[in-house]
């Protein structure tokens, strides 16, 4: 785990010490013009879970991510990352987490290897031992054979995975990604999915976005449905999916599309006709 601990809460019934939630989100609005984004949203996330914040496209997502980990400065609201404030403690906050964006952006002209060796040093890591943790998570993500070739001649898959080490490189309590599956080969896929178990199974925190709810009903324990800026529900998969049969099923009543059908509407469709 990372050199900084969680500062513990008091637990009111036998004194004992208890970790904040990874993450706290109180009153968080963001507008563009006149597009509400998202629309005064509150959540609590548990530490030490693999939690998916899941909706359609355009439901908040990404800018609620933006805003958490510091990327976005929200119009109101509070945001706290492991019982520190995004805003007014920016730097304890950004020690403490790692972030793989949508429409990641890297340094192209290095080699997966140089990208990680800068990324670690420029988080203040010895060079001994980012060489140590590079060559790692180089051989796990089944990156040691292109460490040397430069990003810019990464596949998608390739890039997922060498982002995916950037973030993990120092550690951190906890890790934002958004989509990180999205345009992913089943077997880059299946390398990230167990990084990412075992990352969490060590006690560390995963928060990802996602609108696939078959792969985030296999990975997570804990879920927030967002739609409209809005969030829909939130706590455990078990609680969230309710008497439904799939966490499809109750996504879908959750954001209102659950009796949506094309119908009769598109009777010219098909059969060869025109």
């Amino acid at each position: 785990m990372p050199d900084q601990a969680f500062e513990g809460t008091a637990d009111t019934a036998g004194g004992a010490r208890t970790a904040p939630p990874a993450v706290r989100v109180q009153g968080l609005w963001k507008r563009f013009g006149e597009q509400i984004a998202v629309a005064g949203i509150d959540l609590e996330l548990p530490a030490g879970k693999f939690i998916g914040l899941v909706g359609p496209n355009g439901a908040g997502k990404t800018t609620t991510l933006s805003m958490v980990t510091g990327l976005l400065r929200p119009d109101q609201g509070t945001v706290e990352v492991a019982g520190h404030d995004v805003w007014r403690d920016p730097v304890a906050v950004k020690s403490r987490i790692g972030v793989l964006p949508e429409g990641l952006r890297l340094f192209e002209r290095l080699s997966g290897r140089e990208l990680l060796g800068y990324s670690g040093r420029l988080r203040g890591l010895p060079g001994a031992e980012v060489d140590k943790r590079a060559a790692q998570l180089l051989d796990v993500l089944d990156l040691a054979g292109s460490q040397h070739k430069l990003v810019v001649d990464y596949s998608t898959g390739m890039r997922k995975k060498i982002g995916l080490a950037a973030a993990l490189l120092h550690n951190p309590e906890v890790l934002f990604l958004d989509e990180p599956f999205e345009g992913v080969d089943p077997v880059s896929a299946q390398t990230i999915r167990g990084v990412l178990e075992r990352y969490t199974a060590s006690g560390a925190t995963v928060v990802f976005s996602s609108h696939v709810m078959e792969l985030v009903e296999s990975l997570c324990d804990w879920v927030a449905v967002m739609a409209a800026g809005r969030i829909r529900a939130q706590g455990t998969l078990a609680e969230v999916r309710g008497g439904a049969t799939s966490l499809q099923n109750a996504f879908l009543e959750l954001v209102g599309a659950g009796g949506r059908s094309a119908g009769d509407s598109l009777d010219w469709l098909g059969g060869g006709t025109r």
